[in-house]
């Protein structure tokens, strides 16, 4: 990606207004940011900004996987009926897209990809030697959302990543499930919600008898989990009702917080690959089914319950590693002063030489409070502000969109670097 654009550039408009059908936070203001816009309900198009963040987040996912020997692939979104018959789940999900051809065969838009990835594997592995395998994608998903009201926490047409991995036995799923947990710490703590997201006890369904979900706190939050007050694990609203201790240490003191749920880890164990008659060859030549796993992230949700966790009364505070850039340059020059514009200009070239992210609001025909309350609401960590008042000091003014402290800066910048490095 570019590092660096200037204002006057950039495919942006931001808006004043709430837009007035959009009921959730993260929706309102990533609409009024620029970062978005609605095409139906569910159902979003990323805009530069938008995607520049959305990219951040698929790199920090990605660089994840890959660290816990994840393969990437990318899968078909449009699948022939067939395998979903084969699992039983064409007439039993009422959330599935489904679709004809020209000669009426049936397909369905995938809102996951079992039915897919099982028989592709299938193609590939066969005995104990070809095991264990991790697969991973980040694809576009379809759901039938029926309370597509919640911005990009609950689409019609999202981004997910997805994982499964293939085992011989379920000791070694059981070890690999542990090593994704921690991969799935490691990806929320970066992208800004370490403290915040919870490893949630879940229903297993007819897979096992737990899942796990990963639940960020947040007011906005639709899902309902409870804290144990005694060791720290929490549990979600399902669990809760059938098992009121705490699952982990027996306790039975709970705190209610509301959550996004934005991750999730199931053992699949043979659920599919029998579905699909997935078997390999072990040591002693006797055929046994493939064992499986499923990890997922929807990349939507997790970008919008940043927003749900990161904002103020100004518009989003985007954490570092996500942030669409680094530095958001302003320039106050009501005057068209040539020796500051000329200031401006040297500090934005060389910041976007030092590959520094930086954005550069070179426009003439903003009033210095538009211009500070679109820095407000883009929500970018950095402001550097240079005006009259601070190059008769020879510095520039530093604010810290998060913490709102401002610092004057010597206009060098060696200076501007070291302070933003520290």
């Amino acid at each position: 990606m570019r590092n660096y654009w200037r204002r006057s550039k950039i495919f942006l408009r931001t808006q004043k207004t709430i837009p007035k059908d959009e009921v959730s936070l993260n929706a309102q203001l990533l609409i009024r940011g620029g970062f978005i816009d609605k095409l139906a309900a569910g159902i979003y198009s990323f805009l530069p900004l938008g995607w520049r963040v959305m990219k951040k987040i698929e790199k920090i996912i990605r660089e994840e996987m890959n660290r816990i020997d994840g393969q990437e692939i990318f899968l078909p979104a449009l699948h022939p009926k067939y395998f979903w018959e084969e699992t039983g789940r064409w007439t039993t999900m009422d959330d599935l897209y489904k679709l004809q051809d020209q000669s009426g065969r049936d397909f369905a838009l995938g809102p996951t990809h079992e039915e897919i990835i099982t028989p592709l594997a299938q193609k590939f592995i066969f005995t104990y030697r070809d095991l264990p395998v991790y697969l991973y994608q980040i694809q576009t998903k379809f759901r039938q959302e029926h309370r597509a009201k919640s911005g990009l926490l609950r689409g019609r047409e999202f981004i997910m990543k997805d994982l499964y991995s293939f085992h011989a036995n379920e000791e070694d799923l059981d070890n690999y499930y542990e090593i994704v947990k921690k991969a799935y710490e490691r990806i929320f703590n970066r992208v800004g919600l370490k403290g915040k997201t919870h490893l949630t006890f879940a229903s297993g369904g007819s897979f096992s008898k737990y899942s796990y979900e990963f639940q960020t706190l947040t007011d906005a939050g639709e899902d309902v989990i409870y804290i144990c007050q005694h060791c720290g694990q929490a549990v979600n609203q399902e669990i809760k009702e059938e098992t009121p201790t705490c699952p982990n240490c027996g306790e039975s003191n709970f705190v209610q917080k509301r959550s996004i749920e934005v991750g999730n880890i199931f053992k699949l164990k043979t659920k599919f690959s029998q579905a699909f008659n997935f078997y390999y060859t072990d040591q002693n030549n006797q055929k046994k089914p493939v064992i499986m796993g499923c990890y997922g992230i929807g990349l939507n949700r997790l970008m919008g319950t940043i927003v749900e966790v990161w904002h103020d009364q100004n518009g989003i505070v985007w954490p570092e590693e996500v942030s669409p850039f680094q530095i958001y340059l302003i320039e106050i020059n009501p005057f068209n002063d040539s020796p500051l514009h000329q200031k401006a200009e040297e500090i934005y070239q060389n910041l976007a030489q030092n590959n520094w992210e930086i954005v550069f609001d070179d426009r003439s025909d903003c009033s210095v409070g538009e211009k500070l309350a679109e820095a407000d609401l883009i929500g970018i960590p950095w402001q550097i502000i240079i005006s009259r008042r601070t190059l008769e000091k020879d510095s520039v003014e530093i604010v810290s969109r998060q913490t709102k402290e401002k610092t004057l800066v010597k206009a060098q910048i060696e200076e501007i670097e070291k302070f933003l490095k520290r």
